[in-house]
């Protein structure tokens, strides 16, 4: 099993990359942002848990995070790998993600981030507002603190990664399909082992 952690800016192209990885090799996709919507909407326990953090403007803590992600990944038993998608964010979190796969038998094989500058990030977000819905999507300022939360709260958990030997950069910049074979060239290798 390959778990990758695909890491990048608000509109740097995960969740395109995500698809395509999904597509190629049937990983198993789990977007956080998706998952705590799922959730919340059918009142599971733990949604009803994180309801209660998120109704006092309190952040979700990692352990209610942490039981959403187990849940998930023992719900797909079998899958040859698994996209971890808005999560870790903190080194704390890498720490749990960590012991959480290695509890399951398990470990992450890399963290790749797609690297895009602030100008693109707007560029992107701001073309997509159109059919996204998202309030954030629609202002540039907003964009602009989310990229700036991203670099300034997230860069620990790619030097983490580093240290480990588990982190790479790709251009996030270029065109879908070069991506796509940058993302390839470090992901096929492993699976073809």
């Amino acid at each position: 099993m390959y778990n990758l952690i695909l890491f990048g800016p608000p509109g740097s192209g995960k969740g395109t990359q995500a698809e395509l990885l999904v597509k190629q090799y049937g990983f198993l996709h789990i977007s956080t942002g998706d998952m705590f919507r799922f959730e919340l909407k059918n009142n599971t326990p733990l949604g009803e848990e994180a309801r209660a953090y998120m109704d006092r403007g309190d952040l979700v803590p990692d352990e209610v995070t942490i039981a959403m992600l187990r849940k998930r990944v023992e719900q797909n038993p079998g899958v040859t790998g698994i996209i971890f998608d808005g999560f870790p964010r903190t080194d704390p979190q890498a720490v749990a993600l960590n012991e959480l796969m290695e509890e399951l038998g398990s470990q992450i094989d890399a963290l790749i981030l797609l690297d895009v500058n602030d100008d693109e990030v707007v560029r992107r977000i701001l073309s997509r507002a159109a059919t996204s819905g998202r309030a954030d999507d629609l202002k540039e300022e907003t964009v602009r603190t989310r990229y700036r939360n991203f670099i300034n709260y997230t860069t620990p958990v790619f030097d983490y990664y580093d240290q480990l030997g588990l982190a790479h950069k790709i251009n996030g910049m270029r065109k879908i399909v070069h991506v796509a074979m940058a993302v390839d060239n470090i992901v096929g290798p492993s699976i073809d082992d």
